[in-house]
């Protein structure tokens, strides 16, 4: 029996599956370092509010520590749902926060003990102007880096930000 030193729950984006490249490729990360790893299906709502109500519904069986982790309205799902999990640790990579119209929580209290943003400086989607005034306004860490929206071209650094992420 494998003993973990925690739980990551992954929540994807709306463009994507449970089992993205973006995924996959953190969830390696996380099992390395010792962590079980969960991700939420969320294909076919598409309407953030409810992905949020969905991922209310997972009871997880944790022992150990509690990391939610999102892409872009993946984001805005765990950092709109934190407060009822209080998770250890929130992981959010080009979120879809603070978009007027965008959800019910215009500014998701980033309910949890340790944060970290991850946005690319190049997001067509998500202005990073937004992301910036939110780490701001919950001084949070915030990690700009050269990418679009996707932040696939910087992914091994985001694997690099994760690991350190889940080690501190």
């Amino acid at each position: 029996m494998t003993v973990h030193v925690g739980t990551v729950c992954f929540s994807h984006g709306k463009e994507s599956g449970p089992w993205g490249s973006k995924i996959k490729c953190l969830a390696r990360v996380a099992e390395r370092c010792g962590f079980a790893v969960e991700s939420i299906d969320y294909r076919g709502i598409d309407d953030p509010d409810e992905r949020v109500a969905k991922l209310l519904e997972w009871r997880p069986v944790v022992a150990g520590r509690l990391i939610l982790a999102g892409s872009s309205m993946g984001s805005y799902v765990v950092a709109a749902a934190a407060r009822n999990f209080l998770p250890d640790g929130l992981f959010l990579l080009a979120p879809a926060i603070a978009i007027p119209g965008f959800g019910r929580d215009q500014d998701p209290l980033p309910a949890a003990r340790h944060c970290a943003l991850i946005h690319g400086w190049h997001d067509e989607i998500i202005p990073p102007e937004l992301i910036i005034a939110y780490a701001r306004r919950h001084a949070l860490p915030l990690h700009l880096l050269p990418a679009d929206h996707r932040l696939l071209e910087v992914l091994p650094a985001i694997e690099i930000l994760f690991e350190n992420f889940l080690r501190s």
